[in-house]
Order: structure tokens, then C-alpha cells, then sequence
């Protein structure tokens, strides 16, 4: 199960990728927003990092004009891995490498063509694990001193 969220810039994106997930039989929770009028949309990347980081969804996406706000958000709650991405090579490696749990886009920055793409690479790519769960193990340290 996927977690989705958007604010009032990603949502006409939010809603080519819902039928990207749909085409390929993947299962997900739309978290908003469900119209085009201005949303907060920290509240949305929370509820959506929240839902990843309970168990409650495998994994997360997130789309906003830029996905940096998106991005910033996420990571601020204990467990998200949120990697903003902007083409296949940034989410092949922001799993392969950093397992990130939650994938952001910037609506502005891609086409929807691309964004499909980012996503198909960032839900088809495995954690490499090896060297890489020592950085993950590094970056849970780094969370548990600072945040509480």
C-alpha cells in the first residue's frame, strides 16, 4: 500500500499517477488533497510520512509545485526517508542506496511522462543493503539524538 499526498500544485499530477498505479494493479491511500483549491500542505507530507513511518503503508509519495516543502516536511518526522527526485537516475539511487521510504515530486520540475517514469524506477528498485545499512544505521543514530 502507498501512501499519496499532494497540495493544490501536485494535484492534477497526484491524479496521472493514482492511474499509473492503477494500470499496474498497486494499491494506495490518497491523503489529499482532493481538488485544485489551496491546501497547507505540510499537513498532508505529515499525514503521509506518519502513515509510512506507523506501518499503516508500505511506502509514500508526495507532489507539490518544487517537492521541496514536500520533502522538508517529511523528513521531519522520526523514520521518513524522504528523497526528492527528479528523474530515474536520483530515484533508482535514492532506494538503491538510502532506502527511502518516501518519494517526492516536484510537479513544476517534471514532465507528467517523466514523473511516471520516476516513479516506476523508485517502486521497481531494491535496497542495495552492504555497505549502505551502516549509512542507514548512521542516519537512525543521527534522528534519535536530535530527535526525541
Amino acid at each position: 500500500m502507498i501512501a499519496i499526498g499532494c497540495d493544490h500544485g501536485g494535484y492534477k499530477l497526484k491524479e496521472e499517477i493514482k492511474k499509473y498505479l492503477e494500470e499496474k494493479e498497486i494499491t494506495y491511500k490518497d491523503l489529499g488533497c482532493m481538488n485544485e483549491e489551496r491546501v497547507d500542505y505540510p499537513n498532508i507530507a505529515k499525514e503521509v510520512a506518519e502513515e509510512v513511518v506507523n506501518k499503516q503503508c508500505e511506502k509514500g509519495i508526495l507532489i507539490c509545485r518544487s517537492g521541496i516543502g514536500m520533502s522538508i516536511v517529511a523528513n521531519k518526522i522520526k523514520g521518513a526517508r524522504c528523497a526528492l527526485c527528479h528523474d530515474e537516475f536520483t530515484a533508482k539511487y535514492a532506494k538503491l542506496h538510502n532506502d527511502s521510504n518516501i518519494l517526492a515530486i516536484g510537479a513544476d520540475a517534471v514532465s507528467t511522462n517523466e514523473a511516471i517514469c520516476i516513479v516506476r524506477m523508485w517502486l521497481a528498485t531494491e535496497f542495495e543493503g552492504g555497505r549502505h545499512e551502516e549509512r542507514i544505521k548512521l542516519i537512525e543514530e543521527i534522528e534519535n539524538e536530535n530527535m526525541k
